[in-house]
């Protein structure tokens, strides 16, 4: 077939099956390699059409494509979201019966799906047996870090997918990921025998997230900002990660006491539990989910509208994947992560006692520089990934409030002062407490009340020292023994301004009080601009589309975004369609989904018009 018909046909299956009338960047060149029956790695942010690569050239091609995937959560989200677009799909998995697998089985030899959603277990256990009595066209390997030790999330069953190659030697491999630094790339293409792949990477950019940094806040304060800023969001989905388990649960009761529907995610529930808590999550039963980074990998909602990092990430992938769960349909969405030393210390001490000191402390050591930033942040976060941005982004706090500096010597000279005074044998919160003036156990114990610089900084909230300590961390003045119970060390910059032969300029101190911004309405980023489309959008119309949404969700009993996503709903309520063609000419509605849904929401529009 020639190339033009080739990309016509291309062009029509993706509107046809997706309702979409082009293709993301990157997209045709990978799904044209694929069916060129060539092996690929790909590397896409969560929401940049990763899906499309493999499920259409599985559509344009004989047989069946079996995608392995880590976890049930994930396969189910992801038929559901395949069957509503018209497209046979099925997961072959232990939380099916012997009947369902039985039919699955059936429905696979007689070429009856075109996508068979898997486990690695389940596909090692079947590949002597069902996959070679199955015609497969390609295998798409979803999460593909998992294969690597060098990846954020490394699962030893992963490991054993290198069989593929060898007993289907004809059938194209593609690898997909979100996150993966260049030793994982390399890894992932080793471990699974690819042979020559092309590596395609797109750019990790995503303009629609906003990128926010607090530091130094304490529980009170983080929980006062946390609910200020969901006060803003009002019924929109959101994520807190916690790095404890305990934390979770601590954070979800503070959230239900002030009347917001939350839930837990963490590894300490039964299986049950956490199938609840993530089906009451995607089925919008629930605004926010606090989970440990257990929760996440699986969901394909479109519509979280913001993330919160209650800790410090150990690693800029698991920060990126992480924060790339909010807006998926391109809509702007909001990240917002709270940093302090304690995070620091706990994470360096997980680091140093891993496996692998050397490339976590090295993690760890670039997710710091990224929180102690004073420049562009996504200009950081995409330089990580080896993509360089020539301006800033103007959607980060840095970006939008240029920090201000001023002579801080004193400051740090009193607190080097005491490090120096204590021989150097003490850590971050006795510090403070001498600093202050806070007459702790400990600063009586060791006789730390009668240094000369006790107290000599009680004027400085204890929050505020904190913030001054963590940028003179930053800035060299001083070291975390980490092997000596954290002590502090004074470095040789340190010592230049304690005696008076350096200025320290440190950064001034915003402090955003919550209650001040009570009852303002948030402040919507350009939606128009996200949806390139002009500012007529009636939010009224908006609410009426959005009920009847979750009308028809609940009688299919599925989540809401895969009946329609938030973005096809605001584009819904600005072009407002009055007939069943003009609803299907609406980007994202494919033929299926135009004969299924299209009289109830071109009724809808009427009505509301009239």
């Amino acid at each position: 077939m020639p190339k033009f018909q080739i990309f016509t046909f291309m062009l029509q299956t993706l509107k046809t099956y997706f309702g979409y009338d082009s293709f993301r960047p990157l997209q045709e060149d990978i799904i044209r390699h694929l069916l060129n029956r060539k092996d690929a790695l790909v590397l896409m942010p969560t929401g940049g059409g990763k899906s499309i690569c493999y499920q259409l050239p599985a559509l344009l091609s004989e047989g069946t494509a079996v995608v392995v995937s880590p976890l049930i959560s994930l396969m189910k989200d992801q038929v559901e979201a395949l069957c509503a677009n018209g497209i046979p799909a099925g997961a072959l998995n232990s939380t099916n019966d012997e009947t369902a697998n039985a039919a699955l089985r059936r429905a696979c030899m007689g070429g009856k799906l075109k996508l068979l959603y898997i486990s690695p277990e389940k596909l090692l256990a079947e590949a002597g047996y069902l996959l070679r009595d199955m015609n497969i066209s390609l295998f798409a390997i979803d999460e593909a870090h998992c294969i690597s030790q060098w990846g954020h999330d490394f699962r030893p069953e992963y490991t054993q997918l290198g069989i593929l190659h060898e007993q289907f030697p004809q059938v194209p491999i593609i690898a997909l990921t979100a996150t993966a630094d260049k030793i994982t790339r390399q890894d992932i293409v080793k471990q699974l025998h690819l042979h020559e792949p092309k590596v395609f990477i797109s750019s990790f950019d995503r303009p629609n997230l906003s990128l926010t940094v607090k530091r130094g806040y304490q529980q009170k304060e983080k929980s006062r900002a946390i609910l200020d800023f969901i006060h803003h969001h009002p019924n929109e989905s959101g994520i807190i990660y916690c790095m404890s388990r305990s934390k979770t649960e601590t954070v979800a009761q503070m959230l239900q006491k002030q009347g917001i529907c939350a839930t837990v995610y963490h590894a300490g529930l039964s299986p049950t539990q956490r199938d609840e808590a993530q089906d009451d999550f995607i089925n919008d039963r629930v605004q926010v989910v606090c989970a440990t980074i257990a929760f996440g990998m699986g969901i394909d909602k479109s519509n979280v509208r913001w993330v919160i990092h209650y800790n410090l990430p150990k690693s800029i992938e698991s920060f990126y994947q992480e924060i790339g769960r909010a807006g998926r349909d391109g809509l702007p969405s909001d990240t917002l992560l709270f940093y302090s030393l304690g995070d620091l210390i706990l994470l360096t001490k997980f680091a140093a006692e891993s496996g692998q000191q050397g490339i976590n402390l090295e993690k760890l050591n670039r997710m710091q520089q990224y929180a102690e930033s004073d420049i562009c942040r996504r200009r950081i976060l995409l330089s990580y990934f080896g993509e360089t941005m020539m301006h800033d982004c103007g959607n980060c706090d840095v970006c939008k409030n240029p920090p201000e500096r001023f002579d801080g010597t004193i400051i740090v000279q009193k607190a080097l002062s005491a490090i120096a005074r204590t021989n150097q044998q003490i850590g971050i919160s006795t510090l403070i407490d001498i600093l202050r003036g806070t007459l702790s156990p400990e600063v009586s114990q060791k006789g730390y009340h009668q240094l000369k610089t006790f107290g000599a900084g009680r004027d400085i909230p204890p929050r505020d020292w904190q913030d001054y300590l963590l940028q003179m961390l930053q800035l060299g003045y001083f070291e975390i023994a980490y092997n000596e119970n954290n002590h502090l060390k004074i470095t040789a910059s340190g010592s230049a301004v304690l005696f008076g032969k350096a200025i320290a300029r440190l950064v001034v101190i915003r402090r955003e009080e919550a209650a001040s911004q009570r009852g303002h309405k948030r402040k919507v980023v350009n939606k128009e601009l996200a949806l390139d489309l002009p500012a007529t959008e009636s939010n009224d119309l908006f609410e009426v589309l959005r009920q009847l949404r979750k009308q028809l969700a609940d009688q299919e009993a599925l989540p809401a975004y895969i009946i329609l996503s938030d973005k096809v709903l605001h584009l819904l309520s600005t072009a407002r369609p009055t007939s069943i063609e003009e609803f299907g000419n609406i980007s994202g509605i494919g033929e299926y989904k135009k004969k299924k849904y299209g009289k109830e929401f071109v009724e809808a529009i009427r009505k509301f018009m009239e």
